[in-house]
C-alpha cells in the first residue's frame, strides 16, 4: 500500500507536467526570447 504523503506527490506532480502542455510545448519548440534585428545596416 501506497502512503498518503506519496499519493500526495504524485498527484501534485502529474498536475504540474499536465498544466500548460500546450504552452510549455510551443515555448520548448519557438523559445521565449523575441527575434533581434541584427545587422540592419546591410
Amino acid at each position: 500500500m501506497v502512503s498518503n504523503t506519496r499519493v500526495t506527490k504524485n498527484r501534485r506532480a502529474r498536475k504540474k507536467s499536465n498544466a500548460g502542455k500546450k504552452r510549455k510545448a510551443a515555448n520548448n519548440n519557438k523559445g521565449t526570447t523575441p527575434k533581434f534585428a541584427i545587422h540592419q545596416d546591410k
